[in-house]
């Protein structure tokens, strides 16, 4: 896809997400994304990803932001067809097209979404980009969400309880560990997440806090279910489309290369994500009628020993894929802990 310079002011359907040297710039990416308006996604991440890119070239490269182009399983072909110069995906809501990206998401890391989001893409680098699952678009950062929480209807308040339960959960990891706890799985996309709870069509759902606010959460799901470190982390990309970067002059694409994509990039997502999460919990303690019900040490050690059988499980994947997933586990590990 060609990227054009901006000659006219963006319509009431594009959501301008760029700084104040915007209407200056040579360049202007379009921004594919499926969250809400209001959503730290396209609140927050966006318009860093767009502060970056103005700052690393001088504002000759800008970007705006489209909702509703397209839904969330379908941006990764949306970008390789060039529809959208960019966008964000949930590795989960293609099962099969993505493996090696379980590996983030496995329960029992410590850590926060900055400090996983900087191991995930050193890992990437080093060991998981080898299995080439994302042929066919750049992919320009990476990160994960917070510890996913089980949020519902009627409070849960033991590991046992979430067993029978009809529960909205995400492909990857998160469908191996609803599965393992004797939950009735039910995948949609997050933004129709509200309309399931609402509808009773769902007992529950397993997404991070900044749902809480982010989903609205507190309304229609208002106990919270919390073990620490979470039932398991998201993984996420943020991709671009190939023939976009390659159109750009060689010395912007090396000023992003240097100064936004990958790790630096990835870093910052990280850090959005506590922050709208430490949201979620706020939101959750200030609404009347939400509890948030701790696990207990027997919850903790029964779910240690569901996440090490998993963990086991998704490493034999990982290496089939001829990844050294051992090798790479053990460098998020590492690196998490370093952070």
């Amino acid at each position: 896809m060609k990227i054009t310079k901006l000659t006219t002011l963006l319509t009431s359907a594009t959501l301008a997400v760029s700084g104040t040297i915007a209407f200056a710039a040579d360049y202007t990416l379009t921004i594919s994304s499926w969250a809400p308006p209001t959503h730290g996604i396209n609140a927050k991440m966006w318009p860093k990803f767009v502060e970056m890119v103005e700052e690393a070239t001088d504002g000759q490269v800008t970007a705006e932001l489209k909702l509703g182009i397209a839904p969330p399983p379908a941006q990764m072909d949306l970008i390789m067809d060039g529809a959208a110069d960019a966008s964000i995906i949930f590795h989960g809501y293609q099962p099969g097209r993505f493996v090696t990206t379980k590996l983030i998401e496995l329960p029992g890391y410590e850590g926060s979404a900055e400090d996983a989001s900087v191991a995930y893409w050193r890992a990437y680098d080093q060991h998981l980009k080898a299995a080439d699952e994302h042929r066919g678009v750049k992919v320009i950062a990476l990160h994960t969400h917070g510890p996913a929480q089980l949020h519902s209807s009627a409070p849960v308040t033991t590991l046992d309880e979430v067993s029978g339960l009809k529960v909205r959960i995400p492909g990857g990891v998160g469908g191996d560990v609803g599965a393992a706890l004797g939950a009735t799985g039910i995948q949609v996309p997050a933004p129709k997440v509200y309309e399931t709870l609402a509808s009773k069509a769902a007992d529950g759902v397993v997404m991070p806090l900044e749902s809480r606010k982010g989903f609205k959460l507190t309304e229609v799901a208002q106990n919270v279910y919390e073990m620490p470190g979470g039932l398991y982390r998201g993984s996420f990309a943020f991709i671009m489309n190939e023939d976009t970067f390659a159109d750009l002059p060689p010395e912007l694409q090396t000023a992003l290369e240097e100064n936004v994509f990958g790790e630096p990039l990835s870093r910052e997502i990280g850090k959005i994500w506590d922050e709208i999460d430490a949201t979620g919990r706020e939101a959750t303690e200030a609404a009347e009628g939400n509890a948030i019900n701790a696990a207990t040490d027997a919850d903790m050690e029964k779910f240690s020993a569901i996440a090490e059988d998993i963990r086991g499980k998704v490493i034999a994947e990982v290496d089939a894929t001829g990844v050294d997933a051992q090798a790479a586990y053990d460098m998020i590990k590492s690196e998490m802990s370093s952070n």
